[in-house]
């Protein structure tokens, strides 16, 4: 293993809306999935890659998190926390975190989804690449209610295409949640407000011709957005 990146963001502040009754009393990230949270199990894949410096953004029953993770040391990394009033986007969540993204690549995953997959293997790809993100993509044949990626033969993104009608998908291949992105990336977030990678960012730098690659991945990638995706992640 030779990763070059130590550096990580995993998104935690999402609510669950569509998991109202299911799990009510904790934050979404925090979801049991085989005995340990969504969120450690993101936390582990990291630190097992040697990605050791974990930052996380909180919205909802913050402490919870908090309390379960404390600075990070008995999971072997260490942790800085912002909290949110107001949720920011999966882009926006950064601009708490700017003093410490701007120097050196970084990586980003979706605390709520649930990944299996080999991360170095998307470390090196944007370090081949040296673009301004790659993103991991994954095979879905139901994409109605996706946002698929479209891609060049060399990986270079060249559309995003959110819900696409079903017999009309022009790509299956769908958004991991997982990034790394090079620092320059924060130059393009607003300092205020809220800011999503995939509905305003990321078209808006393919427009601007900058370039975002997707590695395609092997491997297991399930988003726990509604109750019969958590009942898929935990085998039921």
């Amino acid at each position: 293993m030779n990763n070059q990146i130590k550096t990580a963001v995993i998104l935690a502040a999402g609510k669950g809306n569509r998991l109202a009754g299911v799990v009510d009393d904790i934050p979404k990230p925090m979801i049991n999935i085989n005995g340990r949270p969504i969120l450690e199990h993101n936390l582990l894949s990291l630190k097992n890659i040697g990605v050791t410096n974990i930052y996380l953004n909180l919205h909802q029953l913050p402490e919870v998190i908090k309390n379960y993770f404390g600075n990070g040391e008995k999971f072997g990394v260490k942790i800085t926390y912002s909290f949110e009033p107001e949720l920011l986007g999966t882009a926006g969540a950064l601009n708490n975190f700017r003093p410490y993204l701007s120097e050196k690549p970084f990586m980003l995953i979706y605390g709520d989804n649930l990944i299996n997959f080999d991360l170095v293997s998307l470390i090196n790809f944007h370090v081949k690449k040296d673009g301004l993100a790659a993103l991991g993509l994954y095979y879905r044949e139901e994409v109605h209610l996706s946002g698929v990626v479209e891609t060049s033969t060399d990986g270079l993104i060249t559309r995003f295409v959110e819900k696409p009608l079903a017999g009309s998908e022009s790509s299956h291949w769908v958004n991991t949640g997982v990034y790394v992105l090079a620092p320059k990336i924060l130059d393009y977030i607003p300092s205020a407000g809220r800011t999503d990678f995939g509905k305003d960012l990321f078209p808006g730098l393919i427009k601007k011709g900058e370039k975002l690659y997707g590695l395609k991945v092997n491997g297991q990638v399930i988003p726990i957005d509604t109750p019969k995706l958590l009942e898929i992640a935990r085998g039921e």
